[in-house]
């Protein structure tokens, strides 16, 4: 995949609004294959498109670039096979592969992760409140028309970090409900509790999806006024963000009848029993897969695999 190649495929994915992890090689020492200026993207399913390496190296970037996807830091990752002669640097890793045929990578990892879509429905001074709010918070807003949702609005609302409603008892159903089908992550009603579950009965969706509505929505701080209460809602769907690399709520009418069974695995740093799922947190190394807790745990064992497998 040539340089011009990424560029394009970067490109369309900004465009796309496709979170992924840029990843360009700053400096190499022979004999290693990566040259200077080879680049790549990474997914967060840990796909990689272009060239930083050979496998040795695309494991530790892999690693990585997963954990910048859920910091959103900037990274210098130098990957060598010999640990000495490098101080710790503010914003820089070393890593020490020992696979590496020789020579030390430095790449610059650069995640780039699209602004969360917020769907506002209403015109109460609650949603005013809650528009003015979220633009210097870094949210894109996104209007919809919801009298008769259809598959373009099933296709918006599938790339939205949150849904509010907040119209008062106009068109609420029919966008909770597609909200709802179309696996939205939050999914707010600003209601009495009395109201809101009035609201929740009328939908035409079971009862694990209604489940997911949040009613009254925003977490309880005693809000008083619009801007406090918008307050509350936001701070609620922060607190929600799930992290790109982690679990994405699936469609409603696409959920399974019955929860599979789900095997456990020992994060090997720290011990902790977790979910061995392909969608958390894991690294493949020596032809056996590791599951963690968090990207610290993961980050340790990146460093250093053979301090935790042996």
């Amino acid at each position: 995949m040539s340089r011009l190649a990424v560029q394009q495929r970067t490109a369309q994915l900004r465009s796309e609004r496709v979170p992924f992890v840029h990843a360009e090689v700053v400096r190499a020492e022979k004999p290693t294959s990566a040259k200077p200026g080879d680049e790549a993207v990474v997914f967060a399913d840990g796909t990689i498109e272009g060239f930083v390496g050979g496998t040795c190296a695309e494991s530790t970037v892999r690693a990585q670039a997963l954990a910048l996807l859920d910091s959103g830091e900037t990274l210098l990752l130098r990957i060598t096979p010999e640990p000495k002669g490098f101080q710790p640097r503010p914003g820089a890793l070393t890593v020490v592969n020992h696979c590496l045929s020789g020579g030390t990578l430095e790449i610059f990892l650069e995640p780039v992760i699209p602004a969360p879509v917020l769907v506002v429905h209403g015109d109460s001074p609650i949603a005013v409140a809650l528009r003015d709010l979220a633009r210097p918070l870094g949210y894109v807003l996104q209007e919809l028309q919801t009298d008769h949702p259809d598959d373009d609005t099933h296709a918006a609302l599938s790339g939205a970090a949150a849904v509010v409603v907040a119209s008062h008892g106009r068109d609420e159903e029919p966008l909770l409900t597609a909200a709802l089908r179309a696996g939205v992550r939050y999914v707010g009603l600003v209601a009495s509790r009395k109201r809101g579950a009035a609201v929740l009965a009328s939908l035409d969706v079971d009862e694990a999806a209604r489940a997911r509505v949040r009613t009254p929505a925003g977490l309880d701080i005693g809000a008083r006024t619009p801007e406090e209460v918008a307050l509350s809602i936001l701070a609620e769907i922060v607190a929600d963000r799930r992290r790109l690399s982690g679990n994405v709520a699936a469609p409603e009418h696409a959920q399974p009848t019955e929860e599979p069974a789900v095997q456990n695995a020992t994060d090997p740093v720290c011990g902790m029993s977790v979910a061995a799922v392909d969608a958390l947190l894991h690294l493949d190394h020596e032809g056996e897969r590791y599951w963690f807790c968090g990207t610290g745990c993961l980050r340790a064992f990146a460093a250093d695999p053979d301090a935790y497998t042996t």
